[in-house]
């Protein structure tokens, strides 16, 4: 028997497979995906938006040190600093753990709250490495595909 196991939007070096979850549950639709700009002065989507509620317990995607909470452009926003030199924000979130604290994946950083459009109340969720900005949905362990080998009495024979 032939079996090929493949893990789906996996970046290179970004995380083991596993590492990270979903920041909310229970597992949201995304309402806007990954555009990234042909380069960084461009117009684009760095990040996605997560389907959410307003007072939503938001949690840390994976196992990390909260590096930053407080208002960017007038949003509350929280970033995590993860093993590897990634980063994750969450915005709009009001924080509810401080700067310094290391935290799990799951546990709660913050609450989700209106503000962002145009799918308020929604998550913004964003990775990067560096300068670099990922599709956070490339760190999320995806079940594997697995193939198996047409037999010569199987239904298409």
């Amino acid at each position: 028997m032939l079996a090929v196991v493949a893990t789906i939007g996996l970046p290179a070096a970004a995380a083991a497979a596993g590492d990270f979850d979903w920041p909310l549950r229970p597992r949201p639709a995304v309402v806007r995906a990954f555009d990234k700009p042909e380069h960084d002065w461009l117009p684009g989507h760095r990040g996605v938006d997560l389907a959410g509620g307003q007072g939503q317990s938001v949690l840390a995607a994976g196992d990390g040190v909260v590096v930053f909470a407080g208002t960017v452009a007038d949003k509350p926003v929280v970033s995590l600093d993860h093993p590897g030199g990634l980063r994750t924000t969450y915005e709009p979130v009001t924080a509810t753990i401080p700067v310094g604290r290391r935290v799990t994946r799951g546990s709660p950083i913050g609450t989700l709250q209106p503000g962002h459009h145009p799918c308020s109340p929604c998550l913004h969720w964003g990775a990067r490495r560096d300068r670099e900005y990922l599709n956070p949905l490339g760190l999320l362990h995806h079940a594997p595909i697995r193939l198996k080998p047409l037999t010569p009495d199987g239904p298409d024979a």
